[in-house]
């Protein structure tokens, strides 16, 4: 910065003496008579008189330009006093200028403060899957005791969530006995046996998303699978903004080559979330795409690279085998695949289910996100995923924004379908 003031002040001092210079030769060659001619008195002719010299002022007092007696210069010519004048003035904003741009440059930079998203209720967002239990429990609790129809209406509920034949007999059948037992009487205490097994069996996974501390030997990777239409792109978008939220350097790889404006879509959410961006051409190579995507990076110090994928099933087989090599690519070095997450659509019941299994098979799947929970009487789902195939659900959404993605909480989950 000190060179960056002195080369200002040499400026100006430039500047100045060249102001001086240039009204020193207007004086000097100013045009005999000029202010006669102003005044109304006749001009003299022209006569062979010295050439008028400009006498340079040695302090800034009052010494001004001198002329031969014959030319008054009055009314052209500055005085020194007032170029001088001038020239401090000059200088002093210069150094003003220059002081201030010192303070901004050293002042510290303010961090960005972090967006935060405000979690919403599960009771407050499932209120169709709640309608579902609501009809069972009111039932049940209406009657003086425990009979048939209590076991019915439960097993209608459960079935009609979507939580499966299997697992809905898995929780009923224990019951049943305990009841025959006499372990359980009441209507009450039922419903309550019933929830805690439901929590019983959704504890225990391990539900956090996964980010290694490599020590700078490169990016975490998280892949993101699923049928086209699940929401498996926006998922990604929010995720990205979570992670950037959270102080993350995140990096987003447009493997999807094949939907039309897929990557477009992806940008967007990179746009959005400030993360930094790869894609390819359309039609291309998706796993050329993430390897792209992890070396940038890895090169542009990123924390996580997070990588999109194609989910046309029309070409099952052949997605598949991509997938497979997706897989491989993505975990070579700098990067390490720590997620490969599988995007399911809560309003597919069933059928999500089956998508797991042919996903999990192919890419190592380590967790579920169940998106559009917020519009579903399915949920039920979680419980086939998890029992059935021994995938914990890690996030689920229950809206349009950011926020709206949260990580699953099972008892909050359970606790919410029994409230009324």
């Amino acid at each position: 910065m000190p060179v960056v003031l002195l080369v200002l002040i040499a400026v100006v001092l430039v500047f100045g003496i060249g102001v001086l210079i240039v009204n020193r030769r207007r004086a000097a060659g100013a045009v005999p008579g000029a202010s006669a001619a102003k005044a109304g008195v006749p001009t003299p002719p022209p006569q062979m008189q010295p050439q008028a010299r400009a006498v340079p002022a040695v302090t800034p007092a009052t010494t001004a330009v001198v002329l031969d007696d014959a030319t008054d210069t009055s009314d052209d010519v500055i005085s020194a006093e007032e170029l001088d004048a001038a020239f401090e003035e000059s200088l002093a904003d210069f150094e003003a200028e220059a002081a201030l741009a010192e303070i901004e440059e050293n002042e510290p930079e303010l961090e960005h403060e972090p967006e935060t998203f405000e979690r919403p209720r599960f009771r407050d967002r499932i209120a169709k899957a709640r309608a579902t239990f609501s009809g069972a429990i009111g039932g049940v609790r209406g009657r003086a005791g425990i009979t048939q129809d209590s076991w019915d209406d439960l097993e209608e509920a459960l079935l009609r969530a979507d939580v499966g034949i299997k697992v809905t007999d898995g929780l009923l059948n224990p019951l049943r006995a305990r009841v025959k037992a006499k372990e359980i009487t009441e209507p009450d205490a039922l419903l309550a046996a019933l929830r805690d097994d439901m929590k019983a069996r959704l504890s225990g996974a391990h539900r956090s998303l996964t980010v290694e501390d490599r020590g700078g030997a490169g990016p975490n990777v998280w892949l993101f699978v699923g049928v086209n239409g699940v929401g498996k792109t926006t998922t990604i978008g929010k995720v990205a903004a979570q992670q950037r939220a959270e102080g993350r350097r995140v990096l987003l790889a447009a493997g999807d080559t094949f939907r039309a404006a897929a990557a477009e879509q992806l940008q967007t959410w990179a746009q959005r979330s400030g993360a930094e961006f790869v894609r390819g051409n359309e039609g291309g190579d998706p796993s050329s795409v993430i390897f792209d995507g992890v070396q940038a990076g890895a090169s542009r110090g990123c924390d996580l690279v997070i990588g999109d994928t194609a989910g046309r099933l029309q070409n099952k087989s052949n997605l598949m085998e991509e997938l497979r090599k997706v897989r491989r690519v993505a975990d070579r070095e700098p990067g390490k695949v720590t997620e490969v997450l599988l995007v399911i659509d809560a309003t597919t019941g069933q059928n999500g289910l089956v998508q797991a299994k042919e996903f999990g098979d192919v890419t190592e799947v380590t967790g579920v996100v169940l998106t559009k929970l917020d519009g579903s009487a399915k949920g039920g789902i979680v419980f086939a995923i998890e029992t059935e195939l021994g995938l914990p659900v890690k996030l689920v959404g229950l809206g349009e924004t950011i926020g709206d993605l949260v990580p699953f909480d099972p008892d909050e989950f359970v606790d919410a379908l029994f409230s009324e």
